[in-house]
């Protein structure tokens, strides 16, 4: 059988090869999101773990008794954060869902504080039945002859609502939501105080399998006679008047918030002894459902009894900061259209003080009653209704732009379908990050080093071939890494450094398996010009089935995996590919050419030497054969 030599044309695969370069180092240089100079067109885009930055860990639950959310859920409430994120402003986050039940937000760069994008587990519209004073102190009791009896901390009714909700005027119809409209929501408590960013002691105790159990749990917690004492109130207790009362209730004051979230909402609001800090540290969904009364909190004094929701968040459609004719910053709320019947429906009940009337503490300035916009377990705006609102709607309040935006980022994306508490936030500093960066890199580079010192010394001529064919996967790795981080948003990070160093072992596996079957050859009488096409041809199965077995670990790795497991794997395939690539389209083109030259040829320049047969051993007869004299 003549060789395949003759049908091998070496320049066509390194004219494909060159091609491929040209193509990828183009994208690189002027594909879309290519900007500044050359230096920053060069850089792909790395992880936190590597340039800096904050990973935020969110876990999602849909009640309280800890079940896991569907799927579709959980991954529409990652599109929600997502979107909240980007209204932000905050760029290159990556938000991903981890496991049956975890949202991992990832921003590389500057640290940020991230709680905030998953405390808004639920939006409710409830309209404001009467408010207290939730302090949740004991005052001690005052002279009934003196009328500032009332304690210090108790708010004041007009100095509340948080602004009044009235229809688009016919001009505003028009404006345009100004830049950062989609942003955040209204002033709200700080991280530090969130429920999401300080998860409450008990939230990692045990939590019983019913609500039922959780409340006799409480009750055996502040004895019977508290509970009778609080079961028995009507109306939120005067404890100044009745000493007695308070020693009887003052164990509800030492509940955490996961203890009081248990309580009927007419309990919680009754209870004075219940504060407004023990109400805010209720994980979320607590007061999720719509069908039932809730209490909660605004500016962390006022404990407000609320009714039972008539608009979700779900009803809203969009809601954008925009100036109003007067050049104030307003939220413009816009409704789907069965949620704008509910809002219409709900807006004339507040006007008119209908179905379960407002007292004269939830009333605003004009004796309108209020609808709290209520997030999770808190208050975030509180506005009077001005009429029945049968369209689009405004939220005004003497609001700043930031604070607009805000409040309208809350109403566009506070409807998720589940709730979350914050695990985990990681930040790492850019030092850290840059220390990462060049400790990854260095052990790329001596992994590569050490491979091309052992080609060198075991192949010699042969270890160039090695050399240039590392040299080539490590420019087409590096290119489709910008590439790709411009395009799909891939992220370099420790562990894709990783599963690259890996790749070089697997490089390496293809070299010595062509180079040894090229011995095989050559031991078997054959000369290196003719070896070269046999040993492609007998290694070539074998080079592609390992390779094929590497990719499809890293793939199925990628599929199973979460976290940065994922990038492992990804750099592991993609590094393999590229490999292959190499080999097919360099290294036996490449060997092609050197089986023709003088030096190939040459055992002590070749690294072949130890294989070619020598000058006196082909000479030497074979020993069954005998010379004679005639």
């Amino acid at each position: 059988m003549a060789p395949p030599q003759g049908q091998m044309r070496p320049g066509r695969q390194l004219a494909v090869l060159g091609g491929i370069f040209v193509v990828l180092y183009l994208l690189v240089f002027f594909s879309g999101g290519a900007s500044g100079g050359w230096k920053d067109r060069l850089e792909p885009r790395l992880g936190l773990d590597l340039v800096g930055g904050t990973r935020l860990t969110l876990e999602a639950t849909n009640t309280l008794d800890g079940r896991a959310p569907t799927a579709d859920n959980l991954e529409r409430a990652r599109q929600i954060i997502e979107s909240r994120v980007n209204a932000y402003g905050v760029a290159e986050a990556e938000v991903v869902t981890e496991g049956d039940r975890n949202i991992v937000i990832s921003l590389p760069g500057e640290n940020r504080d991230l709680n905030e994008v998953g405390n808004a587990a639920e939006l409710r519209f409830r309209k404001v039945l009467t408010i207290v004073d939730g302090s949740g102190t004991i005052p001690a009791p005052a002279p009934t002859e003196t009328p500032e009896a009332t304690p210090s901390g108790s708010p004041s009714p007009q100095a509340t609502p948080s602004g009044s909700v009235s229809p688009t005027p016919d001009a505003e119809a028009t404006s345009s939501p100004t830049p950062g409209g989609q942003g955040g929501g209204a002033p709200t408590p700080t991280p530090s105080e969130s429920p999401a960013a300080t998860p409450s002691p008990a939230a990692t105790e045990e939590v019983p399998q019913s609500v039922e159990e959780q409340r006799r749990a409480v009750e055996q917690k502040v004895g019977a006679e508290a509970w009778a004492a609080a079961s028995a109130l009507q109306a939120p207790a005067d404890l100044s008047t009745d000493p007695s009362l308070a020693d009887r209730l003052k164990p509800f004051a030492d509940l955490n918030g996961r203890e009081v979230a248990v309580l009927p909402a007419q309990m919680q609001f009754n209870v004075p002894t219940i504060g407004c800090p023990q109400l805010d540290e209720r994980p979320p969904a607590s007061i999720s459902d719509p069908e039932q009364q809730a209490v909660a909190c605004e500016g962390g004094y006022a404990k407000n009894l609320l009714d039972v929701a008539k608009v979700l968040g779900t009803d809203v459609s969009d809601a954008n900061a925009v100036r109003d004719e007067t050049s104030q910053w307003v939220v413009s709320l816009n409704f789907t259209g069965s949620g704008q019947d509910k809002w219409t429906a709900l807006t004339r009940e507040a006007f008119n003080n209908e179905g379960q009337a407002c007292d004269a503490s939830a009333l605003g300035d004009e004796g309108k009653c209020r609808v709290a916009v209520v997030l999770d377990n808190r208050i975030i705006s509180s506005p009077q209704i001005q009429g029945v609102l049968t369209g689009n709607s405004q939220i005004t309040g003497n609001f700043s732009n930031a604070e607009a935006s805000e409040l309208a980022g809350y109403l566009s994306y506070g409807a998720l379908p589940v709730t979350f508490e914050a695990q985990e936030q990681q930040n790492v500093t850019a030092t850290l990050g840059a220390s990462h960066l060049r400790a990854g890199l260095l052990a790329a580079g001596i992994g590569m080093l050490l491979v091309i010192i052992y080609s060198f010394f075991y192949y010699r001529l042969l270890g160039s071939v090695i050399f240039l064919s590392l040299i080539l996967s490590a420019l087409l790795l590096f290119g489709a890494l910008v590439v790709l981080g411009r395009q799909i948003g891939f992220t370099l990070t420790l562990a894709g450094i990783a599963g690259i160093i890996v790749s070089l072992g697997v490089a390496a596996d293809s070299f010595v398996i062509y180079f040894e079957r090229l011995k095989d050859e050559i031991r078997e009488g054959r000369s290196p010009r003719s070896a070269v096409p046999r040993a492609w041809i007998r290694a070539r199965r074998t080079i592609i089935s390992a390779n094929a077995i590497t990719i499809l670990s890293a793939l199925v790795l990628y599929i199973v995996s979460v976290g940065t497991v994922k990038g492992f794997a990804f750099a592991l395939g993609l590094a393999t590919v590229l490999d292959l690539l190499v080999v097919f389209l360099f290294r036996h083109p490449i060997m092609t050419m050197f089986a023709g030259t003088k030096a190939f040829l040459s055992p002590r320049v070749s690294g072949l030497g130890r294989v070619l047969p020598t000058r006196s051993a082909q000479a030497t007869p074979p020993r069954n054969q005998r010379v004679k004299e005639a």
